[in-house]
């Protein structure tokens, strides 16, 4: 037994498919319970303080689904490439959603932040955010 074997993975073709799928399936739940939790805000914002409450619950739910969701849409692409994605896309990408959610949230700031209301659209984006807890909920976690 040679060094450059001991503790390498070795899976089958089958295997690589199955992970593959739940990989697929895990990110599409998890996009759909954001969407879930996002809409849940905006409309809890909207019928509880008004229409600028639940457009602003919908702006702060946008500036984190939208990048998330195209981080999810260039993973999902990497798959049916020649080469998967690596730990380093997945971090580089994970880097540059965060910037743009940022950069998002500076931008609404400076265009809108006179009729903002802070509370609902740090409300849609944190409900975002936290998306996954209702997959932990239904204990749908792949």
């Amino acid at each position: 037994m040679d060094d450059d074997s001991v503790g390498a993975l070795v899976l089958s073709d089958q295997e690589r498919a199955l992970i593959a799928r739940r990989s697929r399936v895990g990110l599409f739940r998890a996009l759909a319970a954001q969407a879930f939790t996002g809409m849940l805000v905006v409309l809890g914002a909207w019928g509880i303080a008004g229409k600028d409450a639940g457009v602003s619950a919908l702006i702060g739910a946008a500036a984190y689904f939208v990048p998330n969701a195209l981080f999810a849409l260039r993973l999902l692409l990497g798959y049916f490439g020649p080469k998967r994605p690596g730990s380093l896309a997945f971090f580089w990408g994970e880097f540059l959603k965060l910037l743009v959610v940022a950069g998002v949230v500076v931008l609404v700031a400076w265009q809108w932040g006179g009729w903002l209301s802070w509370l609902a659209f740090l409300l849609g984006l944190l409900g975002v955010m936290k998306g996954y807890v209702v997959l932990l909920a239904l204990r749908r976690l792949p």
